[in-house]
């Protein structure tokens, strides 16, 4: 696609004669992914930050205000003064949206206070610290009729996609296999006792949640399993591990997954694979043939057939599904990668709330985000995987 047809796509998609106006939770100079989500909602120029409620840390706060050229009227020191005050400023002026990025346990009460005050939400996962807590994110969507939007980034990627979209037309036949692994290297060794804040919360029981390793990356993993297959996951049989001593929660796991359309997987997730930095990568066969995507390689998709040569399929070549090229930016052979896939997550999610402020229909290609259901399971996928491991069953049925 060039550079010219995108920028005419977006101008027919783009019927808001402003920018959407967001607010942050987190995200301030003494974190790391908000910067992330800055630069992705910025990419597309359809959002821009109007306030933030940067850090719990005053000075951090007020400091990454003025860094970012937030007036000192808009840095807010906690997220209930935001959401009380943009509340109140005329709807000219206020926020459209709030963006929390702060450590699994301080999702929720923002969350629900946001879409109290009438404010759609886009929240990093795990989507909650509880699943309780996110059945009641989902209750009160249905009950005011908000957005929101969950950033499992690698569902924005244009190959991932395309993978989707290859399986959901037939073309490797039945499903029957995934495997799925996401190995790191970060935590092996007690960073959390050497000063590492990102490190100190996620092995924190009372911060992270029922499981660290899969509540921080094996979510994803299972994420990218349902979305590219379709399929539904209904039986787990795991084990988790705590290889690093003196750490309190796991950091390794080992899964493996019934599916509803009677495909059986794998799934690997561990933050001790020394050496290692974020080599997510997933295999899908069926039938007639399997897919393999990497993240290391984002741009291909290998295409394995049982009776023809292997393919190769780049992002920004011709012959891609609509939603594949939907979410490609550059000309092919330019390389796209974790900002840009990132970043689709915010432009879906953005030309979505445009349509419903402007009382349009969204494509669905603009729906193609993550939303509280994928939350939803993502926290039964950490509580299943965690009472498996605790059990002397072979198999946990899935229960949401």
């Amino acid at each position: 696609m060039t550079q010219y047809k995108r920028f005419q796509r977006l101008k027919i998609y783009k019927k808001m004669n402003r920018k959407l106006r967001m607010g942050m939770v987190g995200g301030g100079q003494d974190a790391f992914i908000g910067a992330i989500h800055r630069l992705a909602a910025n990419m597309d120029g359809l959002v821009e930050l109007a306030c933030g409620a940067l850090s719990i840390n005053p000075e951090i706060a007020v400091a990454s205000g003025k860094a970012l050229f937030l007036p000192e009227s808009r840095t807010y020191l906690t997220y209930e003064e935001m959401i009380k005050a943009e509340a109140a400023l005329p709807a000219n002026e206020r926020m459209d949206f709030v963006t929390i990025v702060t450590p699994n346990f301080a999702h929720f009460a923002p969350a629900m206070m946001a879409l109290d005050h009438g404010f759609h939400v886009v929240i990093e996962k795990p989507i909650t610290f509880s699943l309780d807590e996110a059945k009641q994110l989902k209750m009160k969507l249905d009950e005011t009729g908000l957005t929101l939007c969950l950033t499992h980034t690698y569902a924005g990627y244009p190959m991932v996609k395309q993978a989707k979209a290859m399986i959901a037309d037939g073309k490797l036949g039945k499903i029957r296999k995934v495997w799925v692994e996401y190995p790191q290297g970060w935590l092996s060794r007690l960073s959390e006792r050497e000063g590492n804040a990102q490190a100190a919360w996620r092995t924190d029981p009372k911060k992270a949640g029922k499981s660290s390793v899969m509540g921080d990356i094996g979510t994803h993993a299972a994420h990218l399993s349902e979305y590219i297959t379709g399929a539904k996951i209904t039986d787990v049989c795991a084990e988790l591990n705590t290889l690093v001593e003196g750490r309190v929660m796991d950091d390794d796991g080992a899964v493996m997954l019934k599916f509803d359309n009677g495909a059986k997987g794998v799934l690997i997730a561990s933050q001790v694979a020394a050496g290692e930095e974020n080599a997510l990568k997933i295999r899908v066969y069926g039938e007639l043939g399997g897919i393999e995507w990497f993240q290391h390689e984002p741009n291909s998709l290998i295409v394995k057939w049982l009776d023809a040569p292997s393919q190769i399929l780049r992002a920004g070549s011709a012959h891609l599904y609509k939603s594949a090229s939907h979410n490609c930016r550059t000309p092919a052979g330019h390389p796209e990668g974790y900002l840009e896939a990132f970043a689709n997550i915010y432009r879906n999610f953005a030309l979505t709330l445009g349509c419903k402020i402007d009382g349009t229909t969204p494509t669905a290609e603009m729906l193609d985000f993550p939303g509280v259901e994928d939350g939803i399971r993502g926290m039964a996928f950490i509580d299943n995987v965690v009472a498996s491991a605790h059990s002397d069953k072979k198999w946990t049925p899935y229960v949401l």
